[in-house]
């Protein structure tokens, strides 16, 4: 499992047309303040505190293609403008399973990152795959 301690932010929140949205610090725009998004913004805050990585280097929402299927990634980090991780996010309630595994994996047909990450804001996990193997991390690297 890997160690995640989110900082404190004081996110931007206000209601528009009866629902609540939140600032995005990185995409820089208003979006619905769901419980995903919760997981995700915090998420993002521990990158960018935490972990020190600079916001350039992080996509939210990235859209890929798989086939003809075009679907979003929640975080894709990227090291000298190659995808080097993804971060899935689920919402509190959702058991991190075999599934959402999968479904980060299918994301990674595409993207070809060194790190995959799963998360639902209390549990995280992280791998690092290597040569067609998958390690379990403890702890995302920092940015250097």
């Amino acid at each position: 499992m890997l160690q995640v301690s989110y900082p404190f932010f004081n996110f931007r929140v206000k209601e528009e047309k009866g629902k609540q949205v939140i600032f995005d610090e990185v995409r820089k725009k208003w979006v619905r303040f769901t419980p995903e998004e919760w997981v995700r913004q915090n998420f993002i805050q521990f990158l960018l505190q935490v972990k020190k990585y600079p916001a350039s280097i992080i996509a939210v929402e990235k859209e890929i293609r798989l086939g003809e299927l075009r679907k979003r990634c929640d975080i894709v980090i990227y090291n000298k403008h190659v995808p080097w991780i993804i971060i899935e996010c689920k919402e509190q309630d959702v058991l991190l399973s075999e599934t959402v595994l999968q479904q980060s994996l299918r994301y990674n047909i595409t993207l070809q990152a060194e790190i995959i990450v799963i998360t639902n804001g209390t549990v995280s996990f992280g791998f690092q795959l290597k040569n067609g193997h998958a390690q379990a991390l403890t702890e995302l690297p920092s940015w250097s």
